[in-house]
């Protein structure tokens, strides 16, 4: 369907990465040297420069993704790929060695670079901006840290209702996360109109569950007793990251970011009735609010995503949430959530990312039943959940490159049948 658009002069196509990276990793590195000798003022001098930055893009070359999210019919299935600027990839380990994760997201150059990587290998269909949902809480004032071999650790996570005073209660997102939306903006230069880039956040449900449990928890039950002991604080909470969540993605879009995603990561440990009080209702004020404010700000509207991971119970109702693509997780088939969405919204998913463990072959035909069975409009391929590290990226390469030829087979069986329908 389309080439990486790279190649090298030495070694060929397909190739540039392994002659450039040490380049760019060194030069990289440099920027991190700067900020940290510089202090403050100085990375704030570097986030001027990005500011300074025109907002004329390149035209935009590929843009079957975007098709496929506004539900117009498409030449092939798009495909990107849930966490692909990750630890899988070689350099991308090597760009991100011995640096602070959240110095790393607060970096733009490197938050670019990290960003384009998985483009130079793959023929993907969609960047997404490389940064963290957890930049929400630190933005509210609280400190997080990425601990080696634990993950995000929250030194002082909120136990008490009296905890919530010490959130800013009125976030200024341009001041505290203007760093991601200098690094959108650099991005979409330097993606010189290749695909479209996705800007995302954490619903707000997930952030709270992070700011209760102080980390990763397998149950949630820190988070889940404040649903029923203090209903009318984790409703306080909730609105409070609401309201953060629409500034933070409206100034995404403002930055340049063509489409936008909610990973509601945490979905699976609520219930109906908890999800359909605590989650549900937040994820709808958040697609109204978004659009309500681009329009109020004659901004043009980006196609929304919403991921609720393990929320298959809440399918019909998140297709009526006013968001174009809703994301689904590897339990449920794809005959099963068209016939709960209605077809009124684009899919996205669903394959099991521990499938890339298999051989290339078997990758291939597990991509083709699923194209088969989601059919190809409406319909965007992705894993049901992120990338691991240990995953080849020979594999994943076989996955994007099976979505496309499997889809635009299929589209060319269709032919004259799949215009008629379209129109």
């Amino acid at each position: 369907a389309q080439s990486s658009g790279l190649s090298c002069g030495r070694h060929g196509d397909g190739c540039a990465w392994v002659c450039t990276v040490r380049g760019r990793v060194r030069a990289l590195r440099a920027v991190v040297r700067v900020g940290r000798g510089g202090g403050v003022r100085s990375m704030e001098r570097q986030q001027q420069g990005r500011d300074s930055l025109p907002k004329n893009f390149p035209e935009l070359k590929n843009d079957t993704f975007l098709r496929a999210a506004q539900g117009q019919t498409t030449r092939y299935v798009p495909v990107w790929c849930m966490r692909q600027a990750g630890r899988y990839l070689p350099e991308f380990q090597e760009t991100r060695a011995g640096q602070d994760f959240f110095l790393t997201c607060r970096t733009p150059e490197i938050c670019c670079e990290l960003t384009l990587q998985p483009l130079r290998r793959f023929p993907l269909d969609a960047a997404i901006i490389f940064s963290d949902i957890l930049v929400i809480p630190q933005a509210l004032g609280m400190e997080v840290s990425m601990v080696p071999g634990k993950g995000p650790t929250f030194p002082e996570p909120l136990k008490e209702v009296e905890d919530l005073l010490r959130l800013r209660q009125k976030v200024d997102v341009s001041a505290e996360l203007g760093y991601v939306f200098s690094a959108i903006t650099l991005t979409r230069h330097r993606l010189e109109g290749r695909v479209p880039l996705i800007g995302f956040s954490g619903a707000p449900w997930t952030l709270m569950t992070y700011m209760i449990e102080g980390g990763a928890s397998s149950t949630m039950s820190k988070a889940k007793r404040w649903l029923y002991q203090h209903v009318d604080a984790s409703h306080r909470l909730l609105r409070l990251l609401t309201d953060v969540i629409v500034d933070y993605m409206v100034g995404q879009v403002k930055a340049g970011a063509q489409a936008l995603q909610v990973f509601e990561s945490h979905a699976g440990c609520l219930g109906p009735t908890q999800f359909a009080e605590f989650s549900l209702p937040y994820l709808q004020d958040i697609s109204r609010r978004v659009k309500d404010q681009l329009k109020a700000e004659s901004l043009e509207p980006v196609p929304m995503i919403v991921f609720a991971k393990d929320g298959h119970y809440a399918l019909e109702e998140l297709s009526r949430s006013d968001y174009e693509v809703v994301g689904l997780d590897w339990t449920v088939s794809p005959w099963e959530a068209r016939e709960q969405t209605g077809n009124e919204v684009t899919l996205q998913g669903n394959m099991d990312p521990c499938a890339l463990y298999a051989p290339k072959e078997k990758i291939d035909e597990i991509v083709k039943k699923m194209i088969e069975e989601f059919g190809t409009q409406r319909y965007i391929a992705n894993l049901g959940h992120g990338l691991y590290p240990d995953m080849d990226p020979e594999h994943v390469r076989a996955f994007v490159e099976a979505v496309h030829k499997h889809s635009l087979n299929l589209n060319e069986h269709m032919g004259p049948a799949l215009l008629e329908n379209s129109s």
